[in-house]
């Protein structure tokens, strides 16, 4: 008979890393507009670069085909990489739109999903809920509190992720074919 078997298991990488993202998220929180504002210029950074490296890989390509919807890429992405750093507030009431916007839809999904599946209805229902409730309140208050709004989601989900890598980093799961038996696993 086939299965699969989880064990817990610490594993010290997995550990350390999840704490060191709990601590950045906690830092995040700390400091919501700073980290806002960080993560605005970033991602301004990183479109711009990726905008001219895609316009530079398109006229190393002439003559190859697709040159102009490459570099049509590369030009948008460069125009967005400098929109981003010119008008980081801007940038961060998109962000803060695109996030809300995200959430509300995540959570209407989620109790569409309650509502036709009878499998895991409550946890459903209750992530539909507060995600709903998230995407109105962040949708409702855009325009007051955009970059502690930014800093907010991102710390959050930065703290999420290092706890779910603290939980998950002592499981360890087995598949077990048929005719296997269970070995011990030392930690």
């Amino acid at each position: 008979m086939a299965g699969t078997l989880i064990e817990r298991r610490r594993r010290g990488w997995d550990l350390t890393l999840g704490a060191v993202v709990v601590l950045a998220g906690l830092s995040i929180l700390a400091h919501v507009a700073i980290a806002a504002e960080v993560s605005v210029h970033f991602l301004g950074w990183f479109a711009l670069i990726g905008g001219i490296a895609t316009l530079t890989g398109a006229t190393l390509r002439t003559g190859q085909g697709r040159l102009w919807t490459t570099a049509l890429g590369g030009g948008l992405l460069t125009v967005l990489g400098l929109m981003l750093l010119r008008y980081p507030t801007a940038a961060a009431v998109a962000l803060t739109l695109i996030a809300g916007s995200l959430f509300l839809t995540g959570g209407v999904v989620r109790l569409l999903a309650a509502a036709a599946s009878p499998i895991d209805r409550g946890v459903l229902i209750f992530s539909g809920a507060v995600s709903g409730i998230l995407g109105l309140i962040i949708l409702s208050n855009v325009w007051t509190t955009t970059l502690v709004q930014l800093g907010l989601l991102l710390g959050v989900q930065t703290l999420m992720e290092g706890f779910s890598l603290l939980l998950f980093s002592r499981l360890h799961v087995h598949r077990m074919g048929p005719g296997t038996r269970r070995q011990s696993v030392a930690g």
